[in-house]
């Protein structure tokens, strides 16, 4: 256990590109970072009030020297990594898209933290030294290098800093459900007073906890936020939001950056939805017919509760 270390949280995308062979592209770590000579698909962290789309084809192309274009969203998944050289504990929430190779040339790049970068067949990645998520996403079973906390440090749930414009700056990560029953219901939330999105209809779920996994959390956030018990069917997608000023309960400008990952949840014996988080972001929660839902006008719903009907082919 590592008590000493100061927890961070960041959000990450990566690619999972591969070539007429159906060789895999991967880059390596150099000396220069926490786990040297070890393989990772390429990608990294992404810059406050970017569009995730747009993080994995900019890291790419800077650790590969290739053009790619996102053609969808393979997982979204999360891992704590100790790195007591650094002295501290990241989780991260990683979101991995497949993409496809434009153009470009390969290229090494010397002093970065990364520095080579190769097509390799999984037979080959299977004796690397991958980065646990990597071979998640490749669905090898490799061993892990990396140094993890034995039990989750304690972090707040919002975590405001202070940008380089003198505003306040938060990047949150959160998951959220298009929940439905058997009777062709969708459960919906209405956003209290005094929260950005005020009066607005949302989806059930919020933000994840430091060392948890994005799916566990939903199941968690919807029984907590409605007394409902769902199952997770599948991953929708994700959405990006920047608003450049929210004011909120916090009292102050707030430049709020969102990550949202979307799932499809089935809830096979819906009861009375109940609030236990009286006096929070939420007023109201009800079971919607989907005829009815269909027919709320767009200033009615948020813009996450938007994105996820649309791919969900709700609205």
């Amino acid at each position: 256990m590592t008590p000493a270390l100061e927890p961070l949280r960041r959000i990450a995308a990566y690619a999972v590109a591969r070539d007429g062979d159906g060789r895999v592209l991967l880059v390596r770590a150099s000396s220069r970072s926490g786990t040297p000579g070890v393989w990772s698909l390429p990608g990294g962290a992404v810059d406050h009030g970017e569009d995730p789309n747009h993080t994995v084809v900019r890291e790419t192309a800077a650790e590969t020297g290739l053009s790619v274009t996102v053609t969808g969203l393979q997982d979204v998944l999360a891992d704590m990594r100790s790195m007591p050289h650094r002295g501290v504990t990241i989780h991260t929430d990683r979101l991995v898209y497949t993409v496809s190779v434009r153009g470009g040339n390969l290229i090494d790049r010397v002093g970065h933290p990364t520095d080579l970068a190769r097509w390799h067949t999984l037979e080959e990645a299977e004796k690397l030294r991958l980065r646990p998520f990597t071979a998640a996403a490749l669905g090898l079973s490799t061993a892990s290098g990396d140094l993890r906390p034995e039990e989750a440090p304690v972090f707040p749930s919002f975590y405001a800093y202070e940008g380089p414009d003198g505003l306040h700056r938060a990047q949150r990560f959160a998951a959220y459900a298009i929940a439905t029953d058997p009777y062709e219901n969708l459960l919906l939330t209405r956003i209290s007073d005094g929260y950005p999105g005020a009066g607005c209809w949302h989806l059930p779920g919020g933000g994840t906890d430091y060392g948890e996994q994005p799916g566990t959390a939903l199941i968690r956030e919807l029984v907590e936020e409605t007394g409902q018990r769902g199952r997770l069917v599948s991953l929708l997608g994700v959405a990006s939001h920047r608003d450049a000023a929210s004011l909120g309960p916090e009292g102050y400008p707030i430049d709020w950056h969102g990550v949202r990952a979307f799932y499809q949840v089935v809830v096979d014996h819906p009861t009375e939805v109940t609030i236990h988080d009286v006096g929070g972001s939420t007023c109201e929660a009800r079971w919607m017919p989907l005829k009815q839902v269909a027919e709320l006008a767009h200033d009615q719903l948020t813009e996450v509760t938007a994105d996820a009907l649309r791919a969900a082919r709700l609205i």
